[in-house]
């Protein structure tokens, strides 16, 4: 049962003097998307009579099957701190539905509770804390992003290296005051790099509050002057922007990854899980790593992961074990970026976990050298395969594996692919300014 009803949503919205109201959901691609409403049309909108156009949205429907409706979910109301204080503006997270007052398989939201729903009836709970890295570049003198900034600040360094801290900090701060509790906030290791980690929470609302998060920082950067990214590798030569995923599985409110007496601390089931992510991982690369650009930061050398391997002692694999046991015990997931749609990312991850579990899968042994150190002959021998190196790569491998097209469901792994598809083709097409440099004048 939700913690708010219509009628308080409707006592909150005039306690909190609002006067508009955005209906808000999230497209194929991860986009936020919203409709704007007055707050005389609120009942209208919580009877889940509010329609929109789904041709409109790219990946949802034909124009012949357009009218869409969208069902708010209570427990999503809270108000933006950035708008006036007097007529506020206040949002609602929606899902969507087709006119026969079904839920929309094309919405991503949908994709996750379903698998939630499964997780739930195996008698499990899905928590998750994601790690979101981000960069604030300059804008240009019309206000449009470059990829300029003139500090030259790294990991942990704080103002006046950091010229980004008090965006960072008011974005801190704003995300507390919409109830989005975050665990820590930090410069990153390139120059105009930053993360904020988000505190661990059930996996809808994660990826809610990820939605959420990439709003407050655009919002808030502008508000400073700056233009914040989350392009996964937006300039040659230093690290990419990762969103670290951590993950840990509770049964009757225990975290089910901790066994004191099992190997390195861990359960059987997390082992199992382990085992389930690494099974699916190349059919899941085009989810948590969607953009051409993506596969700019899965390149040796720059703290992302390459290669399909996990480990408790270094952060050079895929997966990796952070040394906190008990209730803290979990599984981080290092490969997913920020340009992913955290709805279909968390779902593909999780129905790969719940694979594992119930097939019992065994990892690989852990790896627990840097991986990136290593002989090809040497990772050859371990059985250490590589993550997909490219778009087009993932995209082949996503259509192969039926289990993770199952899990996205026909429209959305069909719709997916084709964009994805037409992307890589796009992009191949293309002369690059490299190319220009390097073949220009020797040829």
């Amino acid at each position: 049962m939700g913690k708010y009803t219509k009628q308080d949503i409707i006592r909150m919205v005039k306690e909190d003097d609002v006067e508009f109201i955005r209906l808000q959901f999230t497209d194929l691609f991860g986009n936020l998307k919203n409709v704007a409403i007055t707050t005389s049309q609120l009942e209208k909108a919580l009877n889940n009579e509010c329609m929109f156009d789904g041709a409109s949205i790219e990946g949802f429907v034909r124009i012949e099957e357009s009218d869409m409706y969208l069902y708010p979910d209570p427990d999503t109301y809270v108000t933006f701190p950035w708008r006036p204080q007097q007529g506020k503006v206040a949002r609602l997270i929606c899902d969507v539905y087709t006119t026969d007052r079904k839920p929309f398989e094309g919405d991503p939201r949908y994709v996750l509770k379903k698998v939630i729903k499964e997780a739930e009836d195996l008698g499990y709970s899905f928590d998750v804390g994601p790690e979101l890295e981000f960069f604030l570049f300059n804008l240009d003198e019309s206000g449009n992003p470059t990829t300029i900034t003139q500090e030259k600040a790294g990991y942990f360094d704080l103002g006046p290296l950091d010229f980004g801290e008090n965006a960072r900090r008011d974005m801190v701060l704003t995300l507390e005051e919409m109830g989005i509790t975050v665990d820590a906030s930090h410069h990153e290791v390139a120059p105009g790099q930053h993360e904020i980690d988000i505190k661990f929470n059930k996996a809808l609302n994660t990826a809610d509050n990820i939605m959420t998060f990439k709003l407050v920082a655009r919002t808030i950067a502008r508000r400073h002057g700056m233009h914040a990214t989350f392009m996964p590798k937006p300039k040659f030569g230093v690290n990419g922007s990762g969103m670290h995923v951590n993950i840990s599985l509770k049964k009757d409110g225990r975290n089910i990854f901790e066994d004191p007496n099992g190997k390195d601390g861990l359960s059987k089931e997390a082992y199992h899980f382990i085992a389930g992510i690494i099974k699916h991982i190349s059919s899941m690369t085009a989810i948590f790593n969607p953009l051409v650009n993506s596969y700019k930061r899965l390149v040796p050398n720059y703290e992302a992961p390459v290669y399909v391997a996990w480990s408790s002692a270094n952060r050079s694999p895929l997966i990796r074990i952070p040394s906190e046991r008990g209730s803290s015990t979990r599984i981080e997931l290092r490969s997913p970026d920020p340009s992913a749609n955290p709805y279909l990312a968390l779902a593909v991850c999780l129905a790969a976990g719940l694979d594992g579990i119930k097939n019992q899968l065994v990892p690989p042994d852990s790896v627990n050298k840097n991986v990136f150190e290593l002989s090809d002959e040497e990772r050859a021998r371990l059985g250490i395969k590589r993550l997909p190196e490219n778009l087009f790569e993932s995209i082949q491998e996503l259509e192969n594996s039926d289990f993770i097209k199952n899990v996205l469901g026909k429209h959305i792994s069909t719709k997916y692919i084709n964009a994805k598809k037409q992307e890589w083709e796009d992009y191949r097409a293309r002369v690059s300014q490299w190319e220009i440099d390097q073949y220009l004048f020797r040829y």
